[in-house]
């Protein structure tokens, strides 16, 4: 049996100032997916400058943090927006939802596609491979936070949380999306990535399989307490917004592969 170490959340204190690892991990999250921009950008069927990288951090990062924080408030606590409208300001109180945050970012696609002239869906199969890491490295926020786990198991890797409802071994769900979501999803999308692919094939698949890792991980991870399950006492929440995803993906992948050849530039 493995116990959580039950980190303290404050990385770093600077008087009244208070800087959390959850903070730390996104900022380590933007800085590695610009310096993976930057070696995307010089593969020979882009050859992008250098500056469109940070232009496009900077588009993603505000899609990130505002779609991840309406997406968490409108998906998972309604209820306490309606009785409560500015918990919407609190984000030191916690709470990003990544399919908020995905929404951010397809808005922030489009704003900077229409500011650089650029397809949206160039763009999107551009930065598909860019998202892993930060997902990575929100999951181990997450860890440190020891928040997330999932349910009671008897596998010997099964951890004790300090903060879960009862002290018994349980899946540490949040370290398997990010092996999944972040190890083997970058891995994946860069190596297809490499190579020009039809448009839109890059994004899709970024799309289809985030959508069924999300989905399977679910099965052992433990809904918001307050949400429950939505169906047949197993069926989630982020089920629920991972299963468009899978479709998009899906479909986005049937039609680069059967219409007239696109490459992506």
């Amino acid at each position: 049996m493995l116990v959580h170490p039950n980190f303290d959340p404050i990385a770093l204190k600077l008087g009244p100032v208070a800087i959390h690892w959850y903070g730390l991990m996104y900022l380590i999250g933007f800085a590695g997916s610009w310096w993976l921009g930057t070696r995307r950008a010089q593969l020979p069927h882009y050859q992008w400058p250098r500056e469109r990288i940070g232009d496009l951090l900077f588009y993603v990062a505000l899609g990130v943090i505002l779609g991840g924080r309406l997406g968490y408030t409108f998906f998972y606590n309604f209820s306490g927006f309606l009785a409560d409208p500015l918990v919407l300001l609190r984000i030191w109180e916690g709470g990003m939802s990544f399919h908020g945050g995905l929404i951010g970012v397809v808005v922030a696609y489009l704003l900077y596609a229409r500011n650089y002239k650029l397809d949206p869906f160039v763009v999107g199969d551009f930065a598909a491979p860019l998202i892993p890491f930060g997902l990575l490295t929100g999951r181990i926020g997450n860890f440190i936070n020891g928040e997330l786990w999932g349910k009671p198991t008897d596998l010997p890797w099964g951890m004790v949380f300090a903060h879960a409802p009862t002290a018994e071994p349980r899946h540490p769900s949040m370290l398997y999306e990010a092996f999944l979501e972040g190890v083997v999803l970058l891995a994946v999308l860069w190596w297809f990535g490499l190579k020009p692919r039809p448009r839109m094939a890059v994004a899709g698949l970024f799309l289809l399989l985030y959508g069924a890792f999300r989905f399977a991980v679910e099965f052992v991870r433990l809904p918001d307490a307050h949400i429950g399950y939505l169906a047949f006492g197993w069926f989630t929440m982020g089920q629920a917004l991972s299963t468009p995803m899978i479709l998009a993906g899906a479909l986005m992948l049937a039609v680069a592969y059967t219409r007239k050849p696109t490459v992506t530039t």
